[in-house]
């Protein structure tokens, strides 16, 4: 992390769990457990019925709410869609855009271009994912793929828009396997996703975008991951489940930087 030039973010992504009413009682838990200082930005990435009640709870702490997912069109015959205007309505602050679970259901890289700039146009903070499968990384085609993917996610963004855009890098491999990157390989990815940003928005702009790691970031391994000088926070899933725990990874985000 680098807090004198980026913010520093931890984000839950809860998947389908969670009724409306488990997240109000998830939410109460976590407002007892929250650290008192501000010490990062911190979201939570809920279904789509669960935004309502997590934005009512969490209403006067500084945890924002996000989206899953979004459909980049505004309005229109897209049976059982949510558009960026309904979740600004609803209260959302982010959405995460280009998840790989989203992605294996047919997601595209032009939809993730279409999506990120309709959250950015509603005025929504976008979490665009990226990460590869086991097979590119030993066919050692990561940084061949992983830089196609940011080109194309970003696609036609200005230089204006691109610092609030969030940039999470997951690898297919790590996420819900039980398996983590090295604290090292995931510094030497997202340190790549920053030279591909710097190529393509200039190096302000790239020193001051925030890179997630978000591969079975957990309690346990969060201190050796965010210690890393280009990963800027986590994009939680299993570990944001569960307040302690979600609660131990901010705490760890509260540490000495360069």
């Amino acid at each position: 992390m680098n807090r004198k030039y980026r913010k520093t973010l931890i984000a839950g992504n809860w998947k389908m769990n969670k009724t409306p009413t488990e997240t109000k009682a998830f939410m109460t838990e976590l407002k007892g457990l929250l650290p008192k200082g501000r010490w990062c930005d911190i979201a939570l990435c809920v279904p789509a019925v669960c935004i309502p009640a997590a934005v009512r709870a969490m209403r006067e702490t500084r945890v924002g709410i996000g989206a899953e997912n979004c459909n980049p069109n505004p309005s229109g015959a897209y049976t059982g869609e949510v558009s960026t205007a309904m979740l600004v309505d609803a209260g959302c602050k982010y959405v995460i855009i280009g998840h790989s679970e989203r992605r294996a259901m047919g997601e595209t890289d032009e939809e993730v271009n279409a999506k990120t700039k309709a959250a950015l146009e509603a005025g929504l903070i976008p979490i665009v994912c990226c990460g590869e499968s086991l097979e590119q990384r030993e066919a050692d085609i990561t940084e061949e793929w992983i830089s196609m993917q940011i080109k194309l996610a970003l696609a036609g963004i200005s230089e204006d828009k691109i610092r609030k855009v969030v940039i999470a890098y997951e690898p297919i491999w790590a996420i819900g396997t039980g398996r983590t990157a090295t604290p090292e390989q995931a510094e030497e990815v997202c340190q790549l996703i920053r030279t591909v940003v710097r190529k393509l928005f200039g190096s302000k702009n790239a020193r001051a975008t925030t890179i997630l790691y978000g591969g079975s970031m957990n309690d346990k391994n969060a201190y050796e991951l965010l210690a890393q000088p280009d990963i800027d926070g986590g994009l939680i899933g299993g570990a944001s489940l569960v307040p302690s725990k979600f609660v131990k990874i901010i705490e760890d985000a509260n540490q000495p930087t360069a």
